[in-house]
């Protein structure tokens, strides 16, 4: 099974920097895959709208999980393009720095349920049939 263009995929965020989030994809919709493929998230690629004033670590941090879209496959070489500018892509589990799972509280921003520092995220709207626990 290899992610194709359209596909959701679920990914882990490994590394960011201020123009994109590198992620290796685990599922490809609610199948895991038998060894992880690299992606790359965009910073233009993150919202759908204001993408000018977007920033990569108030969307994603490492270890963060996160659903996105592939928006064009890659070469050997070079990774998966992948997506979250829509309401049901982004972050869908992430951890605190106490190491609690963040609860989501807006699009946009997610809280840690027992320091309750919030952090910012893209927070997916995630739909009934890609909740896993």
């Amino acid at each position: 099974l290899l992610p194709d263009v359209g596909a959701v995929v679920t990914c882990k965020v490994c590394g960011i920097n201020s123009r994109f989030a590198k992620v290796h994809i685990l599922y490809v919709g609610s199948t895991p895959l038998k060894s992880a493929f690299r992606g790359t998230i965009r910073r233009e690629d993150i919202r759908a709208t204001e993408k000018d004033k977007v920033e990569v670590y108030k969307s994603f941090r490492p270890g963060d999980i996160v659903l996105a879209k592939v928006i064009s496959l890659g070469d050997a070489q070079s990774n998966y393009l992948l997506s979250t500018a829509e309401n049901e892509l982004g972050v869908v589990v992430a951890r605190s720095e106490a190491g609690v799972q963040m609860v989501p509280i807006s699009w946009c921003e997610m809280q840690c349920p027992r320091t309750h520092t919030k952090d910012f995220r893209k927070v997916a709207r995630v739909q009934p049939q890609f909740l896993q626990t």
